[in-house]
């Protein structure tokens, strides 16, 4: 049985991935066990199956897989927040600095209705500048936000502080690079 202790050995460690210097959490070697994968789900659904979540909100691309499964499971709708111009209808856009510079975010202006409990979920929490963008767009279209949630949070990075008037709950952490 794979359990919450021995996630972290699921999630295989790319050294100098994408640049020299840095060790990136490659979370295919976790999705590809079903044990795994199915374990990681689990946990966040018992954390959450009690909120009355009416959605699901979750950032492309990593997000989408945790996200739409736990949306499934907490019987919730789910809610994709993508690059820009990859959303079909109107949308709200919101822009965040990066450590190289800005980028941005989008959601559609329907998906999410005043007053609706929301929980945001991503593979990874690092800076937390995707996730606090993400909770602006949300705040912006009228959703509670119960919490956010991940797989992964990389604690020296202190995304967490960032995010300190939320609930935040992670899976695995790792405390240096």
């Amino acid at each position: 049985m794979v359990n919450q202790e021995n996630l972290r050995s699921h999630i295989r460690n790319i050294p100098d991935f994408p640049k020299k210097g840095i060790v990136f959490r490659d979370i295919t070697t976790l999705l590809k066990n079903a044990e795994a994968f199915i374990s990681a789900i689990d946990l966040m659904v018992e954390r959450y199956k009690t909120e009355r979540i009416a959605k699901v909100v979750s950032v492309e691309s990593r997000g989408f897989i945790f996200g739409s499964v736990l949306a499934y499971r907490l019987s919730a709708g789910f809610v994709p927040v993508r690059k820009p111009k990859k959303l079909p209808a109107e949308t709200l856009k919101e822009d965040y600095q990066l450590e190289y510079g800005f980028d941005s975010l989008e959601i559609h202006r329907d998906a999410i209705q005043q007053g609706e409990r929301v929980l945001i979920v991503d593979d990874l929490l690092a800076t937390g500048g995707t996730v606090e963008a993400t909770t602006t767009l949300v705040k912006r279209l009228g959703g509670e936000i119960v919490s956010l949630a991940f797989l992964i949070e990389l604690t020296f990075l202190h995304g967490r502080e960032r995010l300190s008037s939320f609930d935040v709950f992670s899976i695995v952490k790792y405390d240096s690079e």
